[in-house]
């Protein structure tokens, strides 16, 4: 039998602050970073996984990893994968690494990066992407690879068994279907609060033409700027002559955007203010936003205040402005709670913020259960190539809707990866459909290579330059 033999894991960081690339009310100077882990056995298999983070503190987590991985090296592979629920479970169960969570913070970050690299090498090893690996699993395998601790008052395995039988028959169909138009995405990166005005404006321009009809752009620091910026781009997702060549509005009545606030395009806007309002606070500055007429304000507050979530969605509801969080939710617990006491409208899982995919599942089934759309939270290094394959069992496997689902798209650093996520010409995300891509989280060695913390060539060599010549007034490069 194969045992997992060894691990590696390397701070790699991108210099996104240089370009203000990531930057909202709360997070001001972001390098998009990745902590990322592969898993070694004996023969050719290998596991890559990573958790995103924004720069200083990459480190901590790196560490963090090491010590959860190493709870694997000795074990056999195909006995991990005969019930990765259990496995999850043995994951989290040293009680000395459990004392600094648990289940949240640092230590469940690190063991996200673990758990999607055991799920990347299983899917490597059956020869399927990942999302094709889980929604190919009978009923009975896929409620086995699902932690259900602590949230037995919201699902039982049971409910969650007859959930997953009731969607079995009609699978093939969604797969068919969504391989044939691909899913629906949002883009983020035209609003992220550091750009000027006029990138904003081009960013946005580009976006409509690319074919998407989702926009988000970041608000809380100033309500007179996020006003402009708003009208900004409404002005622009609003105006026909904008669209691409031949494309016609969509009825914003529809079902797919009916309660979505969408212009006579069909075209919806979100805003997303990163957690830097208390619950009064909040719901006054957006009550001003409503000009501007979003579909829903992410993370109004902080990501634990449950109660705040709900006053915030029940003051609001009169506004036909809706209450999307999820991105911070940093287990299943936070999402069981948050569905119960009704305080969001959308459900945003975070593929490494929840410690991987064994723990997503719960939350989609979740999710489902109450009737609220899941919508992933993508705004960083790999999280497209994640959360792409987890909207997928979404769809296919758990809830079987799809159309009012958007999935997040940011244009950056995917160059980065073998297997990159991709964008269809009506703005949506082809399905990753490469045997051996598994969870589509292999890096390449040269980026690697380049951008590993702080021994990289860029950091080395290219960083200072960069920052000069950015100091002169340069146009700085994308990495």
């Amino acid at each position: 039998m194969l045992p997992v033999y060894a691990h590696s894991t390397t701070d790699v960081r991108f210099p996104t602050s240089l370009t203000g690339d990531g930057t909202d009310a709360m997070n001001t100077d972001c390098d998009y970073s990745s902590a990322y882990v592969t898993l070694i056995t004996s023969s050719d298999l290998v596991g890559h996984g990573m958790t995103f983070t924004i720069g200083r503190g990459t480190d901590i987590v790196c560490l963090a990893i090491k010590e959860v991985a190493a709870r694997l090296v000795g074990k056999y592979v195909e006995e991990l994968f005969a019930n990765m629920g259990k496995t999850w479970d043995y994951m989290c169960s040293d009680s000395q690494l459990r004392w600094i969570g648990p289940e949240k913070g640092v230590i469940h970050i690190a063991t996200a990066a673990v758990n999607n690299a055991l799920w990347d090498m299983l899917a490597r090893l059956r020869k399927k992407p990942l999302w094709k690996l889980i929604v190919d699993m009978t009923p009975e395998e896929l409620v086995e690879a699902i932690t259900f601790r602590y949230i037995t008052d919201a699902l039982t395995k049971e409910e969650a068994l007859a959930m997953l039988k009731a969607k079995a028959a009609s699978k093939a169909e969604r797969e068919g279907h969504v391989r044939q138009v691909g899913y629906p995405a949002y883009i983020t990166s035209a609003g992220w609060l550091g750009y000027s005005d006029e990138k904003v404006a081009r960013l946005t321009k580009e976006a409509v033409q690319a074919g998407f009809n989702h926009f988000k752009m970041k608000v809380g620091a100033n309500q007179e700027m996020d006003l402009r910026r708003g009208k900004l781009i409404r002005s622009i997702i609003d105006d026909p002559q904008y669209l691409p060549p031949g494309k016609k509005p969509r009825d914003p009545n529809g079902p797919d955007l009916v309660g979505k606030n969408a212009g006579p395009t069909g075209s919806v806007l979100m805003i997303d203010a990163n957690q830097v309002w208390d619950v009064p606070q909040a719901i006054e500055y957006v009550k001003g936003l409503q000009e501007i007429r979003p579909w829903f304000i992410e993370e109004p507050t902080a990501p634990d205040d449950i109660l705040g979530h709900a006053a915030i969605r029940k003051a609001l509801k009169p506004y036909g402005i809706a209450v999307a969080t999820g991105e911070h939710a940093h287990n299943r617990m936070v999402f069981k709670q948050l569905l119960q006491a009704e305080a969001i409208d959308v459900c945003q899982i975070d593929s490494c913020r929840l410690a991987g995919v064994s723990e997503v599942l719960s939350v989609l089934l979740m999710a489902a259960k109450f009737g609220i759309p899941v919508c992933p939270h993508a705004g960083g290094v790999g999280l497209c190539e994640y959360v792409i394959h987890l909207s997928l069992i979404d769809y296919i496997a758990i809830s079987g809707n799809m159309e009012r689902n958007v999935l997040e798209f940011a244009n950056h650093l995917h160059e980065h990866f073998v297997t990159p996520c991709s964008i269809n010409a009506n703005g949506r995300y082809n399905v990753p459909d490469r045997p051996d891509e598994g969870y589509s989280i292999e890096m390449k060695k040269e980026s690697i290579e380049r951008f590993e913390w702080p021994h990289g060539s860029y950091w080395v060599n290219e960083h200072e330059k960069a920052k000069e010549s950015l100091r002169l007034g340069n146009e700085p490069q994308e990495h």
